[in-house]
């Protein structure tokens, strides 16, 4: 089962920076979750709202400052959360403006073709499932390609009658959906299970009595 850090180790350090990656990698996570949105000179920004006013001291959109702004305020690029990384860990991005796919898509290409990384090293999962239908296009191939996350928080049976259409690796579902049928249904299906947002010991137990493949949480150090 993976050990995955949401936003980092966002129960310990401020979510999406350098700083809570690097959190989440001192716990040995097995991989780590976080979210993109595009600056205004379209560089890849690893930030969950579109706004960056909850997690910063400035107002306004992601896509109106440019990223030598927001990395001002320590919002960091995707590049540069892959440099940091340096295949310590599997990287899930989580696509939350479907104009970064293309670019997320040639950022993870480039580190496969200049810096020797493996697809097994990346997940793409998304809310946006035109998103998703789009990566699978473009992402499959005979290395197996790029593995793709099919996010729900509503209907896992419709989840999975998608995933089976795009090929997706795994079902990320929002913990409270999951009972033990529904996880004999997925893993009969061929799916892995990556659920999220697991923080109390109470619900960790739980979920691993479940079998899951992936527990994906605030505070990594519990799982």
């Amino acid at each position: 089962m993976l050990t995955i850090g949401h936003r980092g180790a966002k129960g310990h350090v401020a979510e999406n920076t350098l700083a809570s990656f690097e959190k989440a990698l001192a716990f040995n996570v097995d991989a780590i979750e976080l979210d993109v949105h595009l600056s205004s000179n379209n560089e890849i920004m690893v930030i969950h709202d579109k706004t960056i006013y909850r997690t910063t001291t400035k107002k306004g959109f992601v896509k109106e400052y440019t990223s030598i702004e927001l990395k001002e305020l320590d919002i960091p690029t995707l590049e540069e959360v892959f440099h940091l990384i340096n295949q310590r860990c599997i990287i899930n991005i989580e696509i939350k403006d479907a104009n970064a796919t293309q670019k997320v898509i040639q950022l993870i290409e480039k580190f496969i073709n200049e810096y020797y990384w493996n697809y097994n090293l990346f997940q793409i999962s998304s809310f946006n499932w035109e998103v998703l239908e789009e990566v699978s296009h473009y992402c499959y191939s005979d290395k197996g390609g790029i593995s793709i996350g099919v996010l729900t928080e509503d209907s896992i049976e419709t989840a999975l009658t998608f995933a089976e259409k795009i090929k997706a690796h795994s079902i990320n579902p929002y913990f409270k959906l999951l009972n033990q049928e529904k996880v004999t249904l997925i893993h009969a299906k061929g799916f892995k299970i990556y659920t999220w947002t697991v923080n109390s010991i109470e619900d960790i137990i739980f979920v691993k009595s479940l079998q899951v493949d992936g527990i994906i949480s605030d505070f990594p150090d519990r799982i």
